[in-house]
């Protein structure tokens, strides 16, 4: 009895030795992550848009939808979660974005994604925008993990001139300069090359030369779509039919994104990289209705805490994952990639700050419950709205006010499970009509009807959604809900203690790049 109890242990023992060895001589995967800037929930053809997206449809069709994922409602707070894994709140980053004189960017003292990876073995590249602060050479991408870099570091450029135009306000003149770099030099030999090919041309080069021994991750921060709205003829054609000026020009904006998206699946597969490889895509916010985007159902648009604004386009398309071809409504959002993809790495998230991402690889992989239940949006005690909504001349500041021991004049949201919680002014908050239609939806008892659809006016200073009922926000619950807008607000009142002090200091003169047609870049 003894002898086969012996042998089975030692069956058994092998049986382990042999799946650790297996499991040390798997391949780390590569990974791709496109990040799209200012894609709506509405603009994307699995979402039923007018827009035509083949290859996003066909990845996500093959992949997992995330159809519960979160980023935040600016293109710089939702950069600053992916690189650092924490709230924006807890890097001082909570108000608004980094404008291009504004000397400071995401604190040096944190661990980046990409300087996980590095230590975990990886080849680290990126191309595109970085946005992330750029005053000094410490805060360039070069600097944060990065083995090569080749994009713009602030936002909204020209697509062909890849010029950046910003006001000196010290001077009291507006400045136009180059905004292109290779590494940490100036890249001024691509005027005229539309900006969406151009850094696809990168990644299919930096992915075409790496060597198969080494793990790779590609980060592509796309200009595409945010504004200005450019974009060569041949895609704008196929979308004669859609009248509005703004949202046919979008619609080829998106197709070419779409189209690059494609030639970097298409490389991959090339290479012989596809087969170990994760793609992430994910947009950076909701999209922008005053530029062609389109959130439709969803409630508000880029800049608010509404849906609109935060809820956000993303899927996963790999081999590696073990239960493909499905829809995702697990709650996910953007600081969760950090320890998702350093776990998947093989590597350790030691030495960061304590991170506020889960990992959720197996419940995009396998389907399991997310690890997460708690949602914090934002908070932003100096928030003001300077894109006001159609039909508001000003927005008046609500008077403070503390329950539960928060001040629910504070521009701020939480969710928890299905109920998400907002406080103070939320961001323009009107559900803008689907692109050539002028239906707002149902009409719901106490919503008045407002230019661009229905508004609940006035705003309350506290409002309580059931999001998984009801996510479009039309019906506001708080009175018949006092407990969890209790809970909720203590809540809000506990990461508020934790929050660093807001960091939006006043633009630096020395940021001029000059009128003789010089380049933005670093200068303190």
């Amino acid at each position: 009895m003894f002898r086969m109890f012996l042998c089975a242990a030692s069956v058994v023992v092998l049986l382990l030795l042999e799946e650790s060895v297996c499991s040390s001589l798997t391949p780390q995967p590569n990974i791709v992550f496109i990040l799209a800037d200012d894609l709506g929930w509405n603009d994307v053809g699995f979402h039923q848009s007018e827009i035509n997206t083949p290859h996003l449809d066909a990845l996500s069709e093959k992949g997992v939808r995330l159809e519960n994922y979160y980023v935040q409602p600016l293109c710089t707070p939702s950069r600053n979660q992916l690189m650092t894994g924490r709230y924006q709140i807890h890097t001082g980053m909570q108000h608004q974005i980094i404008w291009p004189c504004q000397p400071y960017c995401v604190p040096t003292d944190e661990v980046l994604l990409p300087q996980l990876l590095q230590r975990a073995g990886y080849a680290t590249h990126m191309v595109g925008k970085w946005h992330l602060g750029m005053y000094k050479k410490d805060c360039l991408p070069t600097r944060r993990g990065f083995d090569s870099y080749f994009g713009y570091l602030m936002g909204s450029e020209d697509y062909f001139s890849h010029m950046r135009c910003s006001p000196i306000v010290s001077e009291n003149v507006t400045r136009c300069a180059l905004d292109l770099r290779d590494g940490e030099q100036v890249a001024d030999g691509y005027k005229g090359l539309y900006s969406t090919e151009l850094f696809t041309d990168r990644v299919v080069s930096t992915i075409r030369k790496h060597p198969h021994k080494k793990p790779l991750f590609m980060y592509v921060a796309l200009q595409a779509v945010h504004a200005p709205l450019q974009v060569p003829e041949r895609y704008v054609a196929p979308y004669s039919f859609i009248k509005d000026y703004h949202r046919r020009q979008y619609a080829g904006m998106v197709s070419a994104m779409d189209e690059a998206v494609g030639n970097i699946t298409h490389s991959l597969m090339e290479a012989g990289l596809w087969n170990n490889t994760v793609l992430v895509f994910s947009t950076d916010n909701g999209g922008q209705t005053l530029y062609g985007g389109s959130n439709w159902p969803l409630r508000g648009r880029k800049w608010s805490l509404w849906e609109g604004g935060v809820r956000g386009v993303a899927f996963v398309a790999s081999p590696l994952l073990q239960r493909p071809g499905r829809v995702s409504r697990e709650l996910i959002h953007i600081s969760d990639w950090l320890p998702t993809l350093v776990g998947l790495a093989g590597g350790t998230t030691n030495g960061t700050k304590p991170l506020d991402g889960f990992d959720v690889w197996n419940t995009i992989s396998k389907g399991f419950e997310s690890p997460r239940v708690e949602l914090l949006h934002n908070i932003d005690p100096l928030y003001y709205d300077i894109e006001p909504c159609p039909g508001r001349f000003s927005v008046f500041p609500l008077a403070q006010r503390v329950r539960s021991g928060f001040n629910v004049s504070i521009h701020a949201a939480i969710r928890s499970a299905n109920w998400k919680l907002l406080t103070g002014y939320p961001g323009c908050d009107i559900w803008f009509p689907r692109p050539g239609h002028n239906d707002t939806g149902p009409v719901v008892p106490g919503v008045s009807p407002g230019p661009g659809g229905p508004r609940l006016d006035p705003l309350k200073p506290v409002m309580l959604f059931d999001v998984d009922l009801d996510p479009e926000e039309r019906e506001e619950v708080s009175e018949q809900h006092p407990a969890v807008v209790d809970y909720l607000l203590r809540r809000l009142n506990h990461h508020q203690r934790s929050a660093a002090p807001v960091t939006f200091p006043p633009d630096d003169p020395r940021c001029d790049p000059g009128p003789s047609g010089g380049a933005w870049g670093p200068w303190a």
